[in-house]
């Protein structure tokens, strides 16, 4: 790990100090379920702050699943002991991108806009067919009834991860990939919860304040999609997720929606850095 880059803030690792050139305004990454803040070190510029909530990643443990209102109060709280001048703009993805958008009810003075990578939203099953909730529910499994991974399935992802984290230092995969190796069930801990206690918390929290907001939609989907529906339910869902995209941008009087096509719902960060900066950079001058 590079000295000086992971500090604690009662008990929660954060990351800042990059060497990269900034690209716009100071702005605070929400990983997404089971992913960490050094998984977007391919995103971290001069100005970014990279974070491990609590239960996850280098930060203290907590029981999981939590409620959003913790996860963004926690935030907000580190930022502040961290003296990490705001407001922020908050980079959301996935169940990060919920969490984004709790923050931003609960501290609309601290938040200046909302890059939303593939978010979860409240209202997903409402744009998707019928038969999408049946899919969703077999994509997860209990946690605690999964068989820990064999050494065969330790040495194919270790390579897999490997490849997909290639530009990151050294120091900083092997660390990362160990991590993920160990801890592989944190996402669905993470988003056990969701359907039912963090949706409704975020449907009854109140209004997302009226900034800037740009959704990128991972144009390939979830690949894993494909072993448990068949192709045109598959499509459906993702036009369906799409035009969630579309509607939660067009929210925002400052909103946009951009499809990034050919990068997956996990990854999009990793496959395509380039275009999640242009999104932030151009975010920030609409601020």
């Amino acid at each position: 790990m590079f000295a000086g880059m992971r500090t604690f803030v009662d008990g929660i690792a954060i990351y800042r100090d990059f060497d990269r050139p900034g690209v716009g305004a100071p702005a605070v990454v929400f990983p997404g379920a089971g992913l960490v803040g050094l998984d977007f070190w391919s995103i971290a510029t001069a100005g970014t702050v990279l974070y491990d909530r609590a239960g996850t990643g280098w930060s203290r443990d907590v029981a999981l699943p939590r409620s959003a209102t913790s996860v963004a109060t926690e935030l907000r709280d580190t930022l502040l002991a961290a003296e990490v001048p705001g407001p922020w703009i908050l980079i959301g993805h996935s169940l990060g991108g919920v969490y984004a958008r709790r923050f931003a009810q609960l501290f609309p003075a601290d938040t200046r806009g909302l890059l939303l990578l593939d978010p979860g939203h409240e209202d997903l099953f409402d744009y998707l067919p019928p038969a999408a909730a049946d899919l969703n529910a077999a994509m997860k499994p209990d946690a605690a009834d999964l068989p820990d991974l064999t050494a065969e399935q330790i040495a194919a992802a270790r390579v897999a991860y490997a490849r997909l984290l290639a530009a990151w230092p050294p120091s900083v995969r092997d660390e990362l990939v160990d991590h993920h190796l160990a801890h592989w069930r944190t996402g669905l801990l993470e988003s056990a919860n969701l359907e039912s206690d963090v949706y409704p918390e975020v449907r009854g929290g109140g209004p997302v304040p009226d900034v800037p907001v740009t959704v990128l939609s991972a144009g390939a989907g979830n690949p894993a999609w494909a072993a448990f529906g068949e192709p045109e339910l598959i499509r459906q869902a993702l036009d369906g997720i799409r035009k969630l995209h579309e509607s939660l941008a067009a929210a925002s009087s400052r909103g946009e929606h951009r499809v990034l096509d050919g990068a997956t719902h996990q990854y999009l960060h990793i496959e395509q850095p380039g275009a999640v900066l242009d999104a932030l950079r151009d975010l920030s001058q609409k601020i």
